[in-house]
């Protein structure tokens, strides 16, 4: 017997709610790092249909604060781009790895799951497909309340912004790294990954202190994730020596 339609828009309220609950953490840490970056976005000069039109169509927390900071120093469009280009191709890995879960989708449901992916909800949809398929309402509802409160972060930001002289005092410019920073804390398992990530900082300093400029970033994690790649490639090739 199908369900009735008053049942289903039970469910259907009951699966968005659940989405909506999914992304509450999400949410706790995107509004004050939306207004971190909204109150930067102002100082440098951008205007606050640009900054909210960043927030509701570029949507990438990382890029977008990378991209002000560049914006602030009068970097050129081409060094704008590149970088947040280069900061986002991790999210080919993100939605490489979900894919799997998203087979039976179409392409415009895809689409759209793809668009708002960023790294925390793709922690969050991570854990939900390891314990379970969860409705295609909760998956996208998470997606949306999450970059609703991104914008809503970003717009407050700006108008914080108006009615703040100097940002120094706040150090709202380290928002950026204290996020990579935690991301990275979190992700490292052992001493190797522990010394790679110490030495790529290092060699992120030396570079700017021998004047390579906004590339130092860039340089230092190619370098840092080559050296990564080999370190892990050397300890398989032990492990299967010894076997």
């Amino acid at each position: 017997m199908n369900p009735s339609p008053s049942a289903k828009a039970s469910s259907t309220k009951m699966e968005w709610l659940a989405g909506v609950v999914q992304a509450g953490p999400i949410v706790l840490g995107y509004i004050p790092i939306g207004l971190a970056f909204g109150v930067l976005a102002q100082k440098a000069g951008i205007s606050v249909l640009n900054t909210l039109l960043m927030s509701l169509l570029v949507y990438a927390g990382s890029s977008q604060l990378i991209a002000v900071g560049l914006f602030a120093s009068r970097s050129p469009a081409l060094s704008v781009v590149l970088t947040t280009f280069v900061v986002n191709l991790r999210h080919v890995l993100l939605s490489a790895a979900l894919s799997p879960f998203l087979e039976r989708w179409r392409k415009r449901e895809i689409a759209a799951f793809a668009y708002q992916l960023t790294d925390e909800t793709f922690a969050v949809h991570a854990a939900r497909f390891a314990s379970g398929t969860p409705s295609k309402a909760e998956i996208l509802t998470t997606n949306v309340t999450a970059q609703t409160a991104w914008v809503f972060g970003s717009w407050l930001g700006v108008v914080v912004g108006q009615s703040i002289s100097d940002v120094k005092p706040l150090a709202l410019d380290y928002v950026l790294p204290a996020m990579f920073i935690a991301l990275m804390v979190l992700q490292t398992q052992d001493c190797v990954q522990v010394g790679v990530a110490l030495a790529t900082g290092a060699l992120s300093v030396g570079l700017l202190l021998m004047g390579v400029g906004q590339w130092n970033v860039i340089a230092a994690t190619l370098i840092g994730a080559t050296i990564g790649v080999m370190f892990e490639a050397f300890e398989i090739w032990i492990k299967k020596r010894s076997c």
